[in-house]
């Protein structure tokens, strides 16, 4: 296991309150106690877009950062019910923001459309968790390599500050049902995704990459063995604050 800076970002999806600012009082309470590994990760977490504003006013903290979900593609106001732009989720506080989400893409977000989001984002100077990943079929058909490569290709424009996009690998069959994907499997991919960022973007720092898909306190010891794994994006378990927190210590140990 490297020393490097590993990134550990809860996306909690559609949940939360006002009240669950106690989740995130005890996650920064945990950061500024656990100092053996505390110079070693990053923790931010992406919550409703109602939320962001309040915690990020509450929680001033050296290790806790607030990100958003998702945005539109447009980044000008217009005749868009329900949407945000990036700049109205950076105003509300948010420096980071999640895009290109499986969930999102089965409801119609295309790469093209994703794209544009990431271009609207980085106009903003937020960092971006960009997403990508196979289905089963795709996975059993041998296509994995193929369809990172497009959605990667296919969403970032070449004249893109690098620097503020994140990778993250979320394979579409491990989110929620349990299953990950195995080490050999994982180090091949997460080598693929680097070397083909720095071929097509000519970047001299590789990009960092994620896991995402099922984690837990139980397995994330596992992702310890895997150098090219910069860190995870953590769904339910981010919603708690002793899971969340039993990922970050499981994965020290």
């Amino acid at each position: 296991m490297t020393n490097k800076l590993k990134y550990f970002i809860g996306n909690w999806k559609m949940f939360g309150n006002l009240n669950s600012l106690r989740i995130i009082d005890q996650i920064e309470a945990f950061c500024n106690k656990y100092r053996k590994y505390r110079q070693n990760y990053k923790v931010v977490l992406c919550v409703p877009s109602t939320l962001i504003y309040y915690f990020s006013n509450k929680i001033r903290s050296n290790f806790v950062s607030f990100g958003a979900q998702n945005c539109h593609k447009n980044n000008k106001f217009g005749s868009f019910t329900g949407s945000l732009t990036a700049g109205m989720l950076k105003n509300a506080g948010a420096n980071y923001i999640i895009l290109g989400h499986s969930e999102n893409r089965l409801e119609g977000d295309t790469d093209k459309e994703i794209k544009q989001k990431i271009e609207s984002a980085i106009k903003e100077k937020l960092n971006i968790i960009f997403c990508i990943g196979e289905t089963t079929k795709e996975k059993r058909s041998g296509k994995t390599f193929k369809v990172l490569k497009k959605q990667i290709n296919n969403s970032i424009s070449k004249g893109n500050e690098m620097k503020k996009i994140i990778i993250a690998y979320e394979p579409r069959w491990s989110i929620g049902t349990g299953k990950i994907p195995k080490v050999n499997d994982l180090s091949k991919i997460f080598c693929f995704i680097k070397k083909e960022l720095r071929k097509n973007f000519k970047t001299k720092k590789s990009n960092l990459v994620l896991y995402g898909g099922s984690l837990s306190g139980k397995n994330i010891n596992m992702f310890s063995s895997i150098s090219d794994v910069d860190g995870f994006l953590i769904g339910g378990s981010s919603q708690s604050s002793k899971k969340f927190i039993d990922i970050i210590k499981n994965y020290y140990k």
